[in-house]
């Protein structure tokens, strides 16, 4: 057992309910003064779990590339997602967790690269970042929390 693994786990189940009654529209809709929407912070859970643990420990991400490279820090979102991609994402949230705590067990993140957050934590190995990925989805699920608020008035 992986009390963080656990703990995204309970954050990503709160962030399907909270955008379960959500329309694709929605979804997509970026407001005014803001350069991301809700799907898009979605996703960036997504991609940041691969980066912060598979990358950095020099692995490939174990999702499909438009999953990672679409959603990494510093990006916007593109062009409209549908349906069917957006599912993609939804089940994404919790199928990635499961492939970590499986490749946790098997201890596959023993080459990890040292490196530092935008706000100055330093992390020195995948026990670090499982540390830090609970704090960063709790700021996204925030966001999308906003977001919701603007967009459903």
């Amino acid at each position: 057992m992986h009390p963080q693994i656990n703990m995204m786990r309970a954050t990503r189940t709160w962030l399907l309910n909270i955008i379960k009654d959500l329309s694709v529209e929605q979804l997509n809709e970026v407001p005014a003064g803001f350069n991301n929407n809700i799907i898009w912070n979605v996703g960036h859970l997504i991609a940041a779990q691969q980066g912060v643990c598979y990358v950095r420990a020099g692995l490939k991400p174990v999702v499909e590339e438009k999953y990672f490279l679409n959603y990494k820090t510093d990006t916007k979102p593109g062009d409209p997602l549908g349906e069917e991609e957006i599912n993609t994402i939804k089940q994404l949230l919790h199928s990635t967790l499961d492939q970590l705590e499986s490749d946790l067990d098997k201890n596959i993140f023993s080459n990890y690269t040292e490196w530092a957050t935008r706000s100055g934590l330093e992390m020195k190995h995948i026990d670090d970042a499982l540390s830090f990925l609970p704090f960063h989805e709790g700021l996204h699920v925030g966001y999308v929390m906003a977001l919701k608020r603007i967009i459903t008035g």
